[in-house]
């Protein structure tokens, strides 16, 4: 199963597409989607439903329909050889549920290992390694992480967590860019990239472009601000 969630959420079994339309299905898939390959609690899936419903025996009854209408979306996904049915896909666990991936693309995975790369050349010194690998790993963002998800308190979570790693690329990116001297090159990067507004980010930049990594840093924070405040928060850097 290949599963996208820096953006909106989609997963794709055999080609397929598996996410379910139904709200309290959809919201149990995309925490299954989120910690996928792991047993998620059955608990915690009943208060992930319970944060926007019901709660007790009736979150737990909405639980196991929702897990019901994913396994029937995947029934309709199986592959011709039925070597893996639903029940192997959502696999049932004493005390919860596991979404099987059989090691298909994760972006979530992707993003880690570009990001990882980007900082390990940042540690090195190869400034135009790092930039190339980071700016790949922030095209992977397609927009907010689990957009259109209504979130409880553990897909809260990893969305924050996402977030968190999305905007420490974003910095690192920024200074690998301005480590080679790129600051008007920045500038155009900058304006050309899409996402929801945030003051709290051009700040976080902002310190980031302040500091001391090359010539006129408050021209770059000034062009910064240009680029942020009125519009979108950058998230998919253009190739350079």
């Amino acid at each position: 199963m290949d599963i996208e969630v820096l953006g909106g959420l989609r997963a794709l079994e055999n080609g397929v597409p598996v996410v379910p339309t139904n709200q309290p299905a959809r919201q149990v898939f995309a925490v299954l989607a989120a910690y996928a390959d792991q047993m998620v609690p059955t608990t915690v899936l009943a208060a992930e439903l319970s944060a926007h419903g019901p709660d007790g025996e009736r979150a737990r009854a909405m639980l196991l329909t929702a897990i019901r209408q994913i396994r029937e979306l995947l029934a309709g996904a199986a592959d011709s050889a039925g070597r893996r049915t639903p029940e192997a896909v959502l696999v049932s666990l004493p005390g919860g549920f596991l979404l099987d991936t059989d090691s298909g693309r994760s972006d979530q995975g992707v993003f880690a290992r570009e990001a990882g790369a980007g900082y390990r050349a940042m540690a090195r010194g190869e400034f135009a390694t790092a930039a190339r690998r980071l700016r790949g790993a922030l095209r992977l963002w397609r927009g907010p992480a689990f957009g259109g998800i209504e979130a409880g308190p553990r897909l809260a979570a990893r969305v924050a967590d996402l977030e968190a790693t999305r905007l420490s690329a974003l910095k690192q990116w920024v200074e690998a860019e301005l480590a080679l001297g790129r600051h008007r090159e920045l500038r155009t990067e900058l304006r050309a990239v899409t996402s929801a507004k945030s003051l709290e980010t051009y700040r976080t930049l902002a310190e980031v472009l302040g500091s001391d990594l090359g010539p006129c840093p408050a021209d770059t924070t000034r062009a910064l601000r240009r680029a942020l405040l009125p519009g979108p928060l950058p998230l998919v850097p253009v190739a350079a």
